[in-house]
């Protein structure tokens, strides 16, 4: 059982002179991981648009207007194709996402747990970031080779509220659980920028880090403001405040892989290199993450060769799933869970949906 963490004890260290948060982050970053490895892996979305939640950040929301091209759900063959790909520019992982709000035993979900097996076969780690799961899904996914299941908790449960109005904080908790009594390594963190205060910031970290198991990898993301989304007129965060987020979670979760994700084409080299000191020890390569921007992957090569940096081996965390034949045990339809949606309303999410009305004509 790790440590359990207070909000106050959090706060302290997020808290602490900067000079001194990131000597501490580096000192436990060396001592629990190789300061000279990043792990890159790709995002690639696999449908693309159309979800039906309100998330205020997200661009793939059907309920506003943004400029995003939708997509049905890939091929088994083309995901692959860009799984080699992804690998020839040194990837180790490939994560998947789909714009649906949990996934529903159908079709589609064959589909993926098909390009699960092949991603897995072609020995790179696999994650998935599918929305809400049940137990027998995530199952599934294990026996198909899934390595991580991604699933964010965004904020502190108390800003989540002012972020998303369809689904709610216990149900994502849930889904994670369900991940990790799978076996499968979770994947979760949030984004920061959205308004949050710094105890929502910290407040978040204090969820996961009290986890049992903590989570296996920590996205700290930066929001992307998206023109038509309700969080549009957002201001950056400043790498400030990213390296004291990423320094705090490398000191409460010193054994997670804290992910420098969404947001790093607003950040300078320099930046990027204060977030790797503090604890960073995984990017995202690619020219999007699933509809937002990211960095040219040759970027990315100049500024691992400037810092001495090189791309970490898969599986080097843990063991290499093996597929087993239980993922082709088709779910009945009539075991889909209807996932609670709470009653409240967000003010500038239902400004967005009915300025979105207006555009649409």
């Amino acid at each position: 059982m790790e440590k359990k963490w207070s909000k106050e004890a959090v706060l302290e260290i997020y808290n602490k002179p900067l000079m001194e948060l990131l000597y501490e982050a580096a000192t436990m970053h060396r001592e629990n991981h190789n300061p000279l490895e990043v792990q890159i892996s790709t995002l690639l979305s696999i449908k693309t648009g159309g979800c039906p939640e309100d998330c205020g950040y997200c661009p793939q929301a059907a309920r506003y207007h943004t400029d995003i091209e939708t997509n049905n759900l890939m091929t088994v063959s083309q995901v692959k194709a860009q799984a080699l790909r992804a690998k020839s520019n040194g990837s180790s992982r490939l994560c998947m996402g789909a714009a649906w709000r949990n996934i529903q035993n159908n079709e589609e979900f064959d589909q993926v747990l098909e390009m699960v097996k092949t991603v897995n076969d072609l020995e790179m780690e696999v994650c998935c970031t599918l929305g809400m799961m049940t137990e027998e899904q995530a199952q599934r996914l294990a026996d198909a080779g899934l390595y991580a299941y991604n699933h964010n908790l965004d904020s502190s449960e108390e800003h989540y509220k002012e972020i998303i109005s369809t689904r709610e904080y216990d149900d994502r908790l849930k889904t994670i659980e369900n991940a990790s009594n799978a076996g499968i390594s979770v994947c979760s963190g949030g984004i920061i920028g959205m308004g949050e205060s710094d105890e929502d910031r910290c407040g978040m970290l204090v969820t996961l880090a009290n986890m049992d198991p903590q989570p296996k990898s920590v996205p700290i993301n930066a929001l992307v403001a998206v023109e038509g989304t309700p969080l549009e007129d957002q201001e950056p965060v400043s790498i400030w405040d990213m390296a004291r987020m990423v320094a705090t979670t490398r000191i409460v979760m010193p054994k997670a892989v804290v992910r420098l994700s969404a947001g790093r084409t607003e950040m300078s080299d320099e930046g990027q290199a204060l977030c790797f000191i503090a604890g960073a020890s995984s990017i995202f390569a690619g020219d999007k993450l699933l509809t937002t921007p990211n960095p040219d992957i040759n970027e990315d090569r100049k500024l691992f060769k400037i810092l001495g940096l090189k791309p970490k081996a898969p599986f080097v965390d843990g063991d290499q799933p093996v597929s087993h034949d239980g993922y082709k045990e088709c779910l009945s339809t009539s075991g889909n869970v209807k996932w609670n949606r709470p009653g409240h309303k967000i003010e500038r999410n239902e400004a967005a949906k009915e300025r979105a009305k207006v555009l649409r004509g």
